[in-house]
């Protein structure tokens, strides 16, 4: 499964017309996986992490509501545990399963996905995606706030909407009236060209997952090598 190096797409071709062979390597697809916003696992059929990105590292290492133990994946809890063992083994039966862990204000869900056919002659491994925590942690955001030419503040407003804030949350944690933080609105409407708040939220949601450079990624407190690559 992971012998990128011998993995080629042709559908391109040169000058000549000829099929080009574009080989990805081991290294560069592990760098693809750290530069999503998303936190990523890749589990064997003894529940043991294969690979872990960034972020599912520096989820794992939290221990929110799920670590690493003995080199596999476990819950916060026995009951989160063993939801998340009834999700690998379904998964390794071929099913995709959602599951969704929450205790307070703490949630992540977790998508399982069978990366390869019963009938495959590769080794059986399953994808763990993690969800993403706020909209306004992606950096393609910010991004995008630039590229509309935003100012500081509308940049600071568009923010608060991605966290789900009203009006009036944004004003007060602004210092201002709520009539500026509208005019705000309005205006960083305009300039994205969007009727609504609504689909201004649409097109900031269905921006690319890009993670931010300066983010700090707490070091896992054990077996820190078995996550790392060159």
């Amino acid at each position: 499964m992971w012998q990128t190096s011998d993995t080629s797409w042709n559908g391109g071709s040169d000058a000549t017309g000829s099929s080009t062979r574009a080989v990805l390597s081991h290294q560069q697809l592990m760098r693809v996986f750290d530069e999503i916003d998303y936190g990523m696992l890749i589990i064997d059929p003894q529940g043991h992490i294969l690979h872990a990105n960034h972020l599912a590292r520096h989820e794992l290492a939290q221990g929110r509501l799920i670590m690493s133990y003995g080199n596999s994946l476990l819950g916060s809890s026995a009951e989160f545990t063993s939801q998340i063992q009834h999700a690998m083994e379904s998964s390794f039966r071929g099913q995709r399963k959602l599951v969704m862990l929450n205790v307070g204000d703490k949630e992540l869900s977790l998508a399982f996905m069978p990366l390869s056919h019963p009938l495959e002659p590769d080794a059986p491994s399953v994808l763990v995606l993690l969800s993403r925590q706020s909209p306004s942690d992606n950096l393609a955001v910010r991004m995008f706030a630039r590229t509309l030419g935003l100012s500081p503040s509308e940049e600071s407003v568009l923010m608060g909407l991605c966290r789900g804030w009203q009006i009036a949350e944004i004003a007060k944690e602004h210092g201002v009236a709520e009539s500026t933080i509208r005019s705000q609105v309005k205006t960083l409407r305009e300039k994205a060209g969007s009727p609504s708040i609504r689909d201004l939220l649409h097109r900031v949601n269905t921006l690319p997952p890009v993670v931010p450079a300066l983010r700090i990624i707490t070091p896992m407190p054990h077996n820190a090598t078995e996550f790392s690559h060159p």
